[in-house]
């Protein structure tokens, strides 16, 4: 796993914020866009397929929290509980950085306490959690909507186990979809061995796919 002193900041081509990771030679998010490939995965893809007024969603890897603050800003009318797990969250010198980027919002949400749900708009609640993935274990369904947002399997293979996709799976409400940058084939395999029905989507910019998995 990664620590929080190692993440070096950058931007990327769309002009958004991300942080590589040299001790991984990880980006948070795409060097070719990160805003670009956050709407389209995971607010096109996955806040928009899903039609329920209210949503609880999991988020596994929060990172810079541009995901959170797209869902926050195109929710609509709608109600969003956000859970995030983020076992290694941004120090306050790093979110002063992503503040000075033009993110408010997100170093708004970066900044609140683990473990401690704040309503950051009418309609938008936040709770951070620093509990390893790995660990997660959510006894009954309680999600509508997962974004899995980990480092790729290539960096982090224990991230893409069946153990976890099992755990996030048995957390999930019956159609519920589970969302993610990542179109590998052995992911797609063990999405679908725990159960997940899967599609293939049109990827976001330099990617021809991206997956997205629904519990029936």
């Amino acid at each position: 796993m990664i620590e929080p002193s190692s993440r070096k900041f950058t931007t990327s081509a769309d002009g958004s914020l991300t942080i590589w990771v040299p001790k991984l030679d990880e980006h948070y998010h795409s060097i070719h866009g990160a805003l670009t490939e956050s709407q389209h995965v995971f607010i096109d893809a996955g806040l928009h397929a899903i039609s329920k007024k209210e949503i609880n969603l999991l988020e596994v890897g929060l990172g810079t929290a541009l995901n959170a603050r797209l869902t926050c800003e195109q929710r609509k009318d709608r109600e969003i509980n956000y859970l995030a797990l983020e076992k290694f969250p941004l120090n306050s010198e790093e979110i002063q950085k992503v503040k000075e980027a033009g993110g408010n919002k997100e170093a708004e949400i970066l900044a609140i306490e683990s473990g401690k749900p704040v309503e950051i708009e009418e309609g938008f609640t936040f709770e951070l959690s620093t509990i390893d993935v790995r660990k997660f274990n959510w006894i009954t369904p309680r999600f509508d909507l997962v974004y899995f947002d980990a480092f790729a399997p290539s960096a982090q293979p224990e991230l893409w186990s069946e153990d976890i996709f099992q755990s996030l799976f048995d957390a999930m409400h019956s159609g519920g979809a589970l969302v993610t940058y990542c179109a590998k084939g052995v992911v797609k395999r063990t999405l679908k061995k725990v159960g997940f029905e899967v599609e293939a989507l049109p990827g976001p910019p330099r990617k021809r796919e991206m997956t997205r998995a629904w519990k029936r």
